[in-house]
């Protein structure tokens, strides 16, 4: 549960998902195994991935996927107010497609464990094909249980639901260009915060000036998102592909995304490819966020989670991909390695610094300096295509 969205979607940037839907045809059979690492703010994470995909006959593909996650440390927020930890999220997942002339139909279930969080989502989506295959339509529906809990407190247990729609129209619209359109709603119900983040706010009577006290949200949450993609082939066989995404939701979070990727393949038979990428992420605060509150109780809901304030993320990202000769390659079928880092660079303008005060510094709360950090992810794959 310590394990921040955030984080986790750092660590999955590109992993295992197509930038683009396509129907009338099934997964590529291949087998991946990847490491990954993510390294910053104070948090460590890294682990394996296994991920398995297999047709049986013309018609159906099955998919396996073990993912860990190796957790120690403690981010800023936690930090402050417990001391560093170590814990393991262990997540297994399963899926499965048919396909009946242009249209894909795909199941999918998870289960995420950790020692303080439990989650199972279930989802379902079907893909068209249109115009000979030159639009694709896809709706995705899922839905997600979790069992919630804290370490050290066998009285406290709760639930929360996460409903998810989803439609996307993908669109070759030269030769050369391709784009898509998507649009995802989600709704969430239960207890969204994490139980053990705490909110601060002005003491007299304290030594520092101010205290803490636990996180409060609200129990429902409602968000949107658009995105709109684009993959341009260019004239030397490489390729740019774009991103722009908006969110907004109910809590008065709004965020732009955007995001350039460049392929070039450095000899005629693709052995060897090259990827850069650029991505800048810009978010508002919610609501009910403060670095500081006035007084205890100031407010019916309150949050100090960095990840619910005004912030922005600077992302850098270099990858390679190498496909093996025949001689090296394992089990007689195409072999490759890839390679992939990112640098990443967080910025925070109302989420203050307040571990300055640990060396007695007297500094008045409210003036600390805006915190920031830079983190590395890195990803090695090794892929057979079976």
């Amino acid at each position: 549960m310590v394990v921040t969205k955030l984080l986790r979607y750092c660590l999955a940037l590109g992993v295992f998902f197509p930038a683009y839907v396509s129907a009338a045809v099934l997964p590529e059979e291949r087998a991946d195994n990847m490491y990954h690492a993510y390294s910053g703010g104070g948090v460590t994470i890294d682990g394996p991935s296994v991920l398995i995909r297999k047709n049986i006959g013309s018609n159906v593909s099955f998919s396996a996927n073990y993912y860990v996650d190796m957790i120690s440390g403690a981010s800023i927020d936690v930090e402050a107010t417990a001391s560093k930890y170590s814990e393991q999220r262990d997540q297994y997942s399963f899926g499965a497609d048919y396909l009946l002339d242009k249209t894909t139909i795909s199941v999918g279930y998870t289960n995420s464990s950790e020692n303080d969080y439990e989650a199972e989502t279930v989802a379902f989506g079907i893909s068209q094909g249109f115009f000979g295959d030159l639009s694709t339509v896809d709706l995705r529906v899922s839905y997600g249980s979790d069992d919630v809990y804290r370490n050290g407190d066998d009285n406290f247990a709760d639930e929360a639901e996460h409903r998810r729609y989803a439609f996307s129209w993908n669109q070759i619209l030269t030769q050369k260009l391709i784009a898509e359109l998507s649009v995802e709603t989600v709704s969430d119900e239960g207890f969204l915060n994490n139980p053990y983040r705490s909110v601060r706010y002005l003491d007299p009577a304290s030594g520092t000036g101010f205290s803490y006290q636990a996180e409060l949200y609200p129990r429902t949450r409602n968000s949107d998102a658009v995105s709109i993609r684009a993959k341009y082939r260019l004239p030397y066989r490489a390729s740019i592909k774009g991103e722009y995404r908006r969110y907004a939701d109910s809590w008065g979070i709004n965020a732009d995304n955007i995001e350039f990727r460049y392929t070039h393949p450095l000899e005629e038979q693709d052995e060897w490819i090259l990827e850069g990428k650029i991505r800048y992420y810009q978010q508002s605060s919610a609501d009910f966020y403060s670095d500081l509150f006035p007084y205890l109780n100031a407010t019916n809901f309150r949050a100090r989670d960095k990840e619910m304030s005004n912030f922005t993320t600077l992302a850098f990202g270099l990858g390679i991909s190498y496909e093996l000769p025949q001689r090296w390659s394992l089990f007689n079928q195409k072999n490759s390695i890839s390679f992939y880092w990112d640098h990443i660079l967080f910025d925070y303008e109302d989420f203050l610094d307040v571990t300055v005060h640990d060396d007695g510094s007297a500094i008045t709360p409210g003036s600390e300096p805006a915190y920031s950090f830079s983190a590395n992810v890195i990803r090695l794959f090794w892929t057979v295509r079976i």
